[in-house]
């Protein structure tokens, strides 16, 4: 089991969308995370998630991982959960993954915690 934060200010999220636009959320968002995305601090969380994600498969986001490789979805009571593409599931052998995400003060907060086959 691995665990992975990342914590981002918001106004860096702002100050990107404001600079690359859609651009900048198409290279980092699938179109669902984007649709259910209604406020700043929400795609903050996306972006945070996914970097605390790739943090507990241990590579980062870069060649073995991609942002497009996770997808970050709600359970039905609302708790943030992590999807990841089937072959990455397979690649790093994943067996369960938990999400928490959070933000005060400007800040954006995410908790990834993966656990692995044996």
């Amino acid at each position: 089991m691995q665990v992975g934060v990342d914590i981002i200010a918001v106004k860096r999220i702002e100050a990107a969308i404001e600079k690359h636009g859609e651009r900048f959320l198409a290279r980092f968002m699938h179109t669902q995370e984007k649709e259910r995305a209604q406020k700043i601090e929400t795609i903050a969380g996306v972006w945070a998630a996914k970097e605390a994600a790739a943090k507990a498969l241990g590579c980062g986001i870069g060649k073995a991982l991609g942002f497009h490789d996770i997808v970050i979805d709600k359970r039905a009571n609302g708790q943030p959960m992590l999807l990841f593409a089937e072959e990455v599931t397979k690649r790093f052998s994943i067996r369960s993954s938990s999400l928490s995400i959070s933000h005060d003060a400007g800040m954006v907060v995410a908790v990834a915690l993966i656990d692995f086959a044996s």
